[in-house]
């Protein structure tokens, strides 16, 4: 399954979507929240696959619909810090020894084709292209050879960043917390439509340059080991968002002395094999 969260345009409210080769079907009607879903996940394929079968079932396109984070209410959003080899060696950082972990919260959350501002007083912001893990079963201590079975499916993520607040201290948390620097989706695929998570290109675009191009098997951390080791310190609960880390290519990893910051106007995307593309605008405050 590829889920999405859809905008309901009368009400304001999110409604849950499948896209599918013919378009996206609404299956909000069974099913009111992801973690529905999750949690009856054969019979969620069922249904999709009667409702494709039918004809008097109405197909939208993606693109006449507005999209909602992929996750629109995840109690946790956990992000992993310098995850990537290749990046750990462009910002001159040690290989870490055991994930580093952080935090987001519910007001970064954002969707695709969605306008983040750029904070008053702030010009330092930067782009991280990230694969994200969404979890689909609650689990705490969680082994790691059982830690896949509480992975529901992985979706595309930015973990944007304004690197003067994230370095004025020791703790990341100011330059990762501004309003709509989460963005996640478009879609939530599930294992069975990814295959093999470690396995796929991730790109980044700033403006239709490219600026990030490298492959989740350039992890040190991946997601089994993640997942349990996560799980030792808080019981992981369906629809937890955890950020995998970004690849080498960030602003703040160039070599010049003035670096391509996000500027207003910029328009960003985030690339990922069978993942499709997330796509956000950027404007100043």
């Amino acid at each position: 399954m590829k889920l999405l969260t859809v905008v309901d345009e009368t009400t304001g409210k999110y409604r849950l979507g499948v896209l599918t080769e013919k378009g996206v079907l609404d299956i909000s009607r069974d099913f009111e929240t992801l973690q529905e879903v999750m949690a009856n996940k054969d019979k969620a394929e069922a249904l999709i696959e009667f409702y494709l079968e039918a004809d008097y079932i109405e197909l939208k396109s993606v693109d006449e619909l507005i999209l909602g984070p992929v996750v629109p209410n995840p109690e946790k959003i956990i992000c992993v810090g310098v995850n990537y080899k290749r990046h750990a060696e462009e910002m001159k950082i040690d290989i870490p020894e055991m994930p580093v972990i952080f935090s987001k919260f519910n007001n970064t959350l954002t969707a695709h084709n969605s306008t983040i501002t750029i904070p008053k007083d702030t010009y330092m912001i930067d782009y991280e292209g990230e694969l994200a893990i969404i979890i689909g079963r609650e689990g705490r201590n969680i082994p790691r050879e059982d830690a896949m079975d509480y992975v529901f499916g992985y979706a595309n993520a930015n973990d944007v960043s304004e690197r003067s607040s994230q370095f004025a201290t020791s703790q990341w948390l100011a330059g990762k917390t501004y309003d709509g620097f989460c963005p996640v989706g478009p879609y939530i695929a599930t294992l069975g439509e990814i295959g093999e998570p470690h396995k796929l290109r991730i790109k980044t675009y700033v403006n239709g340059e490219l600026r990030q191009d490298s492959n989740t098997n350039d992890m040190v951390f991946k997601s089994r080991g993640l997942v349990s080791h996560i799980s030792k310190y808080m019981t992981l609960k369906p629809g937890d968002i955890i950020l995998t880390g970004t690849p080498e290519g960030v602003a703040s990893g160039y070599k010049t002395a003035d670096k391509p910051w996000i500027k207003d106007g910029d328009t960003v995307t985030v690339e990922i094999e069978t993942l499709g593309r997330l796509t956000n605008h950027f404007i100043k405050e």
